[in-house]
């Protein structure tokens, strides 16, 4: 394991959620809860992203964000890091392969919501991060049935586990993913921008961070 980063031990099933965090909200922390309860995760880490082209401002201060994330993810099973500004990785399948490489043994699984599913297809590596780890997919308010009819969940379709099963996805084998319905809070970091609520936000206009191959939970 590199020097400086957290420990995990080896069989630790451990969820990741990708995204600016700028800032983190109510929604993320319940998606949060309900992954681990839902997936069966020991530890669940929340991946603050440099910054992503496809916003149209940039995002605030990486540590503002981290520290905001941390402040209000009061659960001891999860952790904000910074590991992709760290890492230099700015593509989530090269996240993936780092956290790998750093942390052999450890049961990966990727978090999304179900807004995030319609349009993976799109990301860079996607079919390698669909055979690389586990992913447990999130419905968010009114994403439900593009989720469920987009070309990822089609072509991988004999990989998915029913919501029933949902227990065994972090420890099966990729290609696996798992989509569940829960109740969300229909919360969203560009609403708490624009209404003035995040003093770490910057102005619209700026240029944007480091490329990313999805957007951040809004």
């Amino acid at each position: 394991m590199r020097q400086g980063f957290p420990y995990l031990r080896p069989g630790l099933r451990v969820g990741l959620l990708g995204g600016s965090f700028d800032p983190a909200h109510q929604g993320h922390v319940q998606i949060s809860r309900a992954a681990l309860k839902r997936f069966n995760l020991d530890r669940l880490w929340w991946l603050v992203s440099p910054g992503n082209p496809l916003k149209a401002h940039a995002p605030a201060s990486m540590a503002g964000r981290v520290a905001a994330a941390s402040a209000l993810m009061d659960h001891p099973k999860v952790h904000v890091s910074d590991i992709e500004a760290r890492l230099g990785t700015r593509y989530t399948a090269e996240t993936l392969r780092a956290l790998r490489r750093i942390y052999p043994g450890v049961r990966f699984t990727w978090l999304m919501g179900a807004d995030n599913l319609a349009h993976f297809h799109h990301w860079k590596d996607w079919r390698q991060i669909m055979e690389t780890v586990p992913i447990g997919v999130l419905a968010r308010p009114g994403d439900r049935i593009a989720a469920r009819l987009s070309p990822a969940a089609r072509i991988y379709r004999g990989a998915m586990i029913g919501d029933q099963d949902s227990q065994a996805l972090a420890q099966a084998s990729a290609p696996a993913w798992c989509f569940v319905n829960i109740p969300l809070i229909a919360a969203s970091s560009s609403q708490i921008r624009a209404a003035g609520k995040w003093p770490g936000g910057v102005a619209s206009g700026c240029a944007a961070g480091p490329e990313a191959d999805q957007p951040p939970s809004a």
